[in-house]
């Protein structure tokens, strides 16, 4: 990662010592403010759910706080009505309420001591279900159950998958040397503590299957690329070479790694096998190359590069070869990332003596400033590519914020009593 600094030589690796993974709840969850909104919201109305009264109240906040910080959703008034998805519908009385869909359901305990999350979804104007199922879940995982629950409302509503049930990485600092890598739903709730240091933290970045982290850790007194897998804890080194490694970025497939070495001099990139085998140098430049990241089809990588005189973004081929520039507009674009279609590009960019989101539609090459803010960096896409995960600041202090891709909808997430920074959108997951 690359902070937006005036000189990419300016860049300061650091790092952390890492201990086992997922080890304690954190009590620092993220809050989510919405500060912006889709256009044209769809009414939805979701009922409370059935079932034991705490239980169900639970999931049914999960559901209800998901899409609506989503932006593209207008809850619906449902208080004085008791329906589930056992229940037939008054189509008329819920079109009068203004909805436009439909959501009932209920958690009931099983015979196994487990919890049965049901819904349905209904089309209030055309009387019909258009969706319906349930998820086996526990006390543990219903905030999961209702995350997922979100997303089959969410798919079926816009057209797309929802992201509720994915996970994000994020960085807390707390005092002056107290640093957290964490893990939690992409609300913010349910963060874990997966990384803890005296030093800084930063580059986590996910592998495309989500069961692991890429890093970087000077707890040798040196920068060290590592693996870390999340179910076990266990890592290994990918890359520690002589001078600095950095910069770990995932290929598409989960087999390799684009990471930047000084080893032959330099701040080049170079290609590694997950296991740390088959380095492989990609470009050759005299100037800084630093900040890969892999295209969705695993055929080229996009890099930050002062070679032309200022940091510009270029992209090569993953066996080498001439890099072609990318980015034209302004004297200073950084920290390129691809959208999951590969149709889009998000990049920092120095506007107004400020730093800050763009995005570029890569077919046409046009450039979208997306924030008004002045210290933008770490951009890190949706799976789903709809919304942008970016680290700021406001107040002195670091926070998160999301963009939709068209600027339209936002989002801050803070911890009241930390400094966050570094955030990484994890990807799918079964």
């Amino acid at each position: 990662m690359l902070r937006p600094l005036l000189n990419l030589r300016g860049l300061s690796l650091i790092a952390f010592s890492a201990l086992a993974l997922l080890q304690t709840p954190s009590h620092a969850e993220l809050t989510i403010e919405i500060t912006g909104a889709g256009a044209n919201r769809i009414p939805l109305a979701i009922a409370d759910f059935g079932g034991e009264a705490g239980v169900s109240r639970a999931l049914t906040t999960v559901v209800r706080g998901d899409l609506e910080r989503s932006g593209l959703f207008k809850l619906v008034d449902t208080s004085g009505v008791a329906i589930t998805e056992a229940s037939s519908p008054a189509f008329g009385d819920w079109k009068n309420r203004g909805a436009d869909a439909l959501t009932a359901g209920s958690i009931i305990l099983t015979a196994d001591g487990k919890q049965d999350a049901r819904f349905r979804l209904y089309d209030i104007n055309k009387q019909t279900t258009l969706a319906g199922t349930s998820f086996v879940t526990s006390t543990p995982m219903l905030r999961m159950a209702g995350h997922r629950i979100a997303d089959v409302i969410y798919e079926k509503l816009i057209g797309e998958p929802g992201v509720f049930s994915t996970r994000i990485a994020y960085v807390v600092k707390n005092g002056t040397n107290r640093y957290e890598l964490h893990i939690a739903d992409a609300d913010g709730q349910n963060a874990q503590a997966a990384l803890k240091s005296r030093e800084p933290i930063i580059s986590p970045t996910w592998s495309p299957d989500g069961n692991r982290l890429a890093y970087v850790s000077f707890e040798n007194k040196k920068p060290v690329v590592y693996v870390h897998s999340l179910a076990s804890g266990q890592r290994i080194v990918v890359a520690n070479f002589k001078g600095s490694n950095s910069a770990p970025a995932w290929a598409p497939d989960g087999r390799k790694l684009a990471v930047v070495l000084s080893k032959e001099g330099g701040s080049q990139i170079f290609t590694v096998n997950a296991d740390g085998s088959g380095v492989q140098r990609l470009t050759t430049s005299s100037g800084i190359n630093t900040e890969p990241f892999f295209a969705p089809d695993g055929q080229s990588i996009y890099f930050t590069s002062d070679r032309g005189g200022s940091p510009q973004i270029y992209r090569i081929g993953v066996n080498g070869g001439d890099a072609q520039r990318v980015s034209f507009e302004g004297s200073y674009n950084v920290s390129p990332r691809i959208s999951p279609d590969g149709k889009s590009m998000a990049f920092i960019s120095r506007r107004e003596s400020g730093f800050r989101l763009a995005v570029m539609d890569l077919a046409s090459k046009q450039v979208q400033i997306l924030t008004d803010s002045y210290k933008d960096e770490s951009p890190t896409f949706a799976p789903n590519g709809r919304m942008i995960l970016i680290a700021t600041e406001t107040g002195g202090r670091g926070v998160l914020s999301a963009v939709s891709i068209d600027g339209r909808i936002k989002q801050r997430l803070s911890i009241p009593a930390g400094d966050v920074r570094e955030p990484a959108w994890g990807p799918y997951t079964k």
